[in-house]
């Protein structure tokens, strides 16, 4: 599968290109702002981009209008194929998010029930509607909205016209964009049935067709089985990863490391390929969430040499902040340019470290030492050894292990690094060992 050989970059469209929060109804090609990011994605090192909802809705994309549709505020199915040809032309691919739980009360089939009420065709098509309820829109029904939001309508996945809808949507986005995968919003809450039928109606459309699953809790490596997904989001390295940095407790990440991929027959999830991220759209930046700032480069340094598939979020990557707090469009902001620093030149060369190495993309995963402050761990596969060695000291550290080969290759630096009398990693540091024969 071409996703676990890759690095991801994600954008949440709407803000990234400056949208207005409501649905203005004014056509603006805003999506071809993409285009002149192209260059800046491709030297940071990412061959994938994951694009939040861009489809037309009635505010943040995931409250949908029409499946078929590009948002206006981004502007027609013609800008938008536009800009996935010049994605693919540089060899990036391309996978957008399927919003398949809900949709928004503007959706043109809740619309219809709405003004027909109990004599529209499509009543059935979401789930629990009561004609004797109420909500707090006061349109004299009740209807499940998702986690208690009326204004995100919770659709009846077992309902066949649904599904054939969202089918054919899917269809016309991989024949129209060429798209080469789903991150499937909230799967949490999704029909496993639906995703498998997903999987096998996609898997007709393109032999290595992607489907990301976003989950929060539970055991990852169940959850793809029952969903016959390819990837779910890895949460619980998310949180880990800072929580481990912020309080010195190198521990903390590494356990959570072996519970999912390491050698013991316990583990969860060995052998997939989840999604590592750092932040996203829904979370605190990074920058913001790390408390020392020389640590931040750290945070990349362990989802790049994890088992999984790296993701990085637009903006995130030269240290751009943003707290929760302040409301999701703080965390979704629109930039005039790209930025580059050292931030983002580290990045690149673990992007591409990762990318050019077969044990990053496909090896296990074995602690080698672990203190509060400093950890090395092994990523091997059957040709292939690599070391990461992670130092979140403000001192030099000197590590004494059996590293079992003399030299290796650094593959962020680009040098050589001499096993005899120890290994001193510097203060702040991560480092990716390729081990010589």
């Amino acid at each position: 599968m071409w996703a676990d050989e890759s690095v991801f970059y994600q954008i949440y469209p709407l803000g990234f290109c400056g949208a207005p929060f409501e649905n203005d109804g004014v056509q603006v090609s805003r999506i071809l702002k993409v285009l002149d990011w192209i260059p800046h994605i491709k030297k940071l090192g990412c061959n994938a981009i994951y694009f939040s909802p861009v489809f037309e809705s009635d505010t943040h994309g995931y409250n949908t209008r029409d499946y078929t549709k590009l948002d206006v505020r981004l502007g027609t199915n013609e800008d938008f194929k536009k800009v996935c040809d010049a994605l693919h032309k540089e060899g990036i691919k391309v996978v957008l998010d399927g919003v398949f739980n809900h949709v928004g009360r503007g959706f043109w089939a809740f619309q219809d029930v709405l003004k027909n009420r109990q004599s529209s065709p499509y009543v059935s098509w979401f789930n629990r509607i009561s004609f004797e309820g109420n909500s707090n829109y006061n349109d004299g029904l009740w209807y499940e909205g998702w986690e208690g939001n009326y204004d995100l309508v919770k659709l009846n996945l077992r309902n066949e016209d649904v599904v054939q809808h969202i089918f054919s949507a899917v269809n016309g986005w991989i024949d129209d964009f060429d798209i080469d995968g789903i991150r499937l919003d909230v799967a949490y809450c999704l029909d496993p049935a639906f995703t498998r039928r997903l999987r096998e109606f996609t898997d007709s459309k393109k032999h290595d067709f992607f489907l990301l699953g976003e989950v929060l809790h539970g055991e990852y490596g169940r959850m793809l089985n029952e969903m016959n997904i390819h990837s779910v989001t890895n949460y619980q390295c998310y949180k880990g990863i800072h929580s481990a940095i912020n309080s010195a407790n190198m521990f903390e990440i590494v356990h959570s490391l072996l519970r999912l991929f390491g050698p013991e027959d316990w583990c969860v999830a060995r052998g997939s390929h989840l999604l590592s991220f750092v932040d996203n759209h829904d979370v605190s930046r990074i920058a913001s969430l790390i408390s020392d700032p020389a640590c931040l480069k750290l945070a990349y340094g362990i989802i790049f040499g994890m088992p999984g598939i790296p993701c990085v979020y637009y903006g995130s990557e030269w240290g751009t902040k943003a707290d929760k707090s302040q409301g999701d469009p703080a965390l979704r902001p629109s930039f005039d340019k790209p930025e580059w620093n050292e931030l983002t030149d580290i990045i690149s060369a673990m992007a591409e470290a990762k990318k050019n190495s077969k044990a990053l993309n496909y090896g296990g995963f074995r602690s080698v030492l672990l203190t509060n402050k400093q950890c090395i761990w092994e990523r091997k596969c059957d040709d292939e050894r690599v070391l990461v060695a992670i130092n979140m000291d403000s001192n030099p550290y000197m590590a004494h292990f059996d590293a079992g080969c003399g030299m290796a290759d650094e593959l962020i630096s680009g040098g050589k690094h001499d096993f005899g009398g120890g290994s001193e990693l510097a203060p702040y540091s991560v480092e990716f060992w390729k081990m010589e024969r």
